[in-house]
């Protein structure tokens, strides 16, 4: 069937959002979500809260909760505004930053942990299957409320384009668009949220995007929404023709730091002021006074001229504010806190702390250790200048002469912000301030047409027309990072000398969708028969190494991503465990996902692992 239009979802760790671009007059708009607002009482938003709330089976009458398109067996999970707002009364049956959970090293997201610490002995779900409801939600929400408009979708005639982070790895982005299927999407791509915003971006400029930036700039896109900050960076070339070309040089680590650290800092902020009046807080008071710190801020820096906001908290007596307690917001606070805290104008040498040494930890989610987003923005931008260093290609891309390759960082000519934490125009302007302060020269300017909250979504269905129709920019992206399998060394065994592990490149950075390499002329040897251990590791600053590279120390030199033990099926009259030759081939497919294909040199016999398949 063909395609008539592209369904953009932001499947966001905060909220999420949906756009749609026809394909025929090439318009894009956001699509209202249609969702629960209150028990019996059904509304649509721009925006649903990717928050789900688990009710006791004797919490609400099955009928108060069923959303629309739901059977009699079907209610139950409630999705969105409402599940966000009754879960800040009762947080032990919340499930929230599902999201964050898809790229946890650590644990299952298939298996059912979440709401995380809570003391709940049954009914919990697993992060994929938050996120299936979630994408299920926005489908059928998406059809729900463009229905009641008197517009009808076959589904079967669009194509969806869900985004991850650029930071996300190669597993998350498998669960992502396993959960999409799940949900009900026939058709899935996965696009990268920065990129999205930039598709968006030059969406709203128009013709203009092209007099905003010319070839040599390096744009740096720099997000930072509810859970999680993602920086990359895009290389605005000359194609030979007088064209612009763009191509995203690098990506930024999986930072699980954002508005919600901003919303907690604030909280404990306001606690302190409490318990210095004589007043403190039980662990519900304080869940309620990190919701009402969170609208207090937004309230702020929505209204520059305001000098401080109210902040009531109630309690959970018989009368619904019998104990409620007040106390204010100053905006000297929110700047010290929020701004001066979190963007604080640290040097470009000051990079982020490592974790703590304490031997014992609460496990959960692996948060960023230093919540100074500064630091790690200038880590970043340290590593792309190693990156481009590494790489013919990328030097030649961004027009690397002495000076650049002389310094200590890789400098954007502009910013395109993106995220809800930067609806606030004090945060863009203090993050321009610090990449000015680094460079000892002008600030790097902001692009125009920032569009905070929905830039996502609507970038995505941008991008699915462009790919229905062939026309329009696209930017160049491939794997962002270099990724190596883990080689036994070939040596005599040594008492107590235990060899170290090599790692040979499979992928390169940079690689496209739907493209191969083939290591022709090189056999390796493969353990069939019995389980074995596949290691695969990972670089984001080796943009130069190639396939077929081995790397002589890989655990000194490469990041370890995963490691998976699996039995592959025996050959015919081959001893189990004994290893067989084989050729390698690595394949990129069209959904950016990596499988590793293992050629039996003798025979037409093959093997496939992929990299997704990962448990520690």
């Amino acid at each position: 069937m063909e395609k008539t239009f592209a369904l953009g979802i932001d499947l966001g760790t905060t909220n999420s959002a949906v756009a749609l671009c026809e394909r025929s007059s090439g318009e894009t708009r956001v699509v209202e979500v249609a969702q629960l607002l209150a028990p019996g009482q059904i509304g649509e938003r721009e925006t649903l809260p990717s928050a789900l709330y688990l009710p006791h089976g004797s919490e609400f009458a099955a009928e108060a909760i069923r959303l629309p398109w739901q059977g009699k067996a079907e209610a139950g999970g409630i999705v969105g505004v409402y599940a966000r707002e009754r879960g800040a009364q009762v947080p032990d049956r919340l499930v929230a930053s599902a999201k964050s959970w898809l790229s946890n090293l650590h644990l299952d997201p298939r298996t059912p942990i979440l709401p995380w610490a809570s003391t709940l002995a049954e009914g919990k779900i697993s992060p994929f299957e938050a996120s299936r409801r979630y994408l299920a939600h926005l489908r059928e929400g998406f059809l729900h409320a463009e229905r009641r408009a008197g517009r009808e979708w076959d589904m079967d005639a669009g194509q969806a384009v869900i985004t991850v982070p650029a930071s996300f790895d190669e597993a998350a982005r498998k669960l992502t668009a396993d959960a999409a299927t799940a949900a009900g999407f026939a058709d899935v791509v996965l696009l990268e949220e920065p990129q999205a915003a930039f598709y968006a971006w030059t969406d709203r400029a128009g013709a203009d995007w092209r007099a905003q930036v010319k070839a040599g700039d390096i744009v740096l896109v720099c997000d930072v929404g509810g859970g999680t900050s993602d920086f990359s960076l895009i290389a605005v070339s000359d194609d030979g023709s007088g064209n612009l070309d763009l191509a995203r040089i690098s990506v930024g680590e999986h930072l699980l730091l954002g508005g919600d650290n901003m919303d907690l800092a604030l909280a404990y902020a306001l606690q302190a002021k409490l318990e210095g009046e004589g007043r403190t807080l039980d662990d519900w008071q304080f869940l309620a006074l990190v919701h009402a710190a969170s609208q207090a801020k937004v309230a702020l820096f929505e209204t520059p001229g305001l000098a401080q906001i109210p902040v009531a908290i109630p309690s959970r007596g018989s009368g619904l504010f019998a104990g409620t307690i007040a106390t204010t917001l100053e905006r000297t606070t929110l700047d010290t806190v929020v701004v001066d805290g979190f963007f604080a104008l640290t040097g470009i040498d000051e990079l982020p702390q490592e974790e703590g040494g304490a031997a014992l930890q609460e496990f959960g989610l692996p948060f960023a250790a230093d919540a100074v987003v500064s630091k790690h923005l200038a880590r970043f931008l340290r590593r792309s200048l190693e990156n481009v260093k590494a790489s013919e290609a990328l030097r030649r891309l961004v027009g690397a002469d002495e000076a650049m390759l002389a310094g200590v960082y890789l400098r954007p000519t502009a910013v395109l912000f993106n995220g809800g934490v930067f609806k606030a125009a004090s945060m863009r302007q203090r993050v321009l301030q610090l990449l000015g302060s680094w460079s000892g020269a002008t600030a790097p300017r902001e692009l125009e047409g920032f569009q905070p909250d929905l830039a996502v979504a609507k970038g995505a269905a941008c991008y699915g027309r462009i790919r229905l129709t062939g026309q329009g920019i696209r930017i160049r992206a491939g794997t962002a990072r270099s990724y190596y399998l883990g080689l036994e060394v070939s040596r005599p065994a040594v008492p107590g000398l235990k060899p170290p592990v090599k790692a040979l490149c499979v992928v390169p950075q940079g690689m496209e969708e739907g493209s191969s390499h083939t290591i022709e002329d090189r056999q390796f040897g493969l353990v069939i028969g019995k389980p074995a251990v596949f290691r695969f590791f990972s670089s984001e600053i080796r943009g130069g190494d190639s396939v077929g590279l081995v790397i002589a120390n890989a655990e000194k030199t490469l990041e370890e991503t995963s490691k998976l033990e699996i039995t592959l099926p025996p050959l015919e009259g081959v001893p189990a465990g004994q290893p067989v030759p084989v050729r390698l081939q690595s394949i990129v497919t069209e959904l950016g996902n990596l499988e590793l294909w293992m050629q039996h040199t003798a025979s037409e016999r093959r093997w496939k692992v992929e990299f997704q398949v990962r448990m520690e």
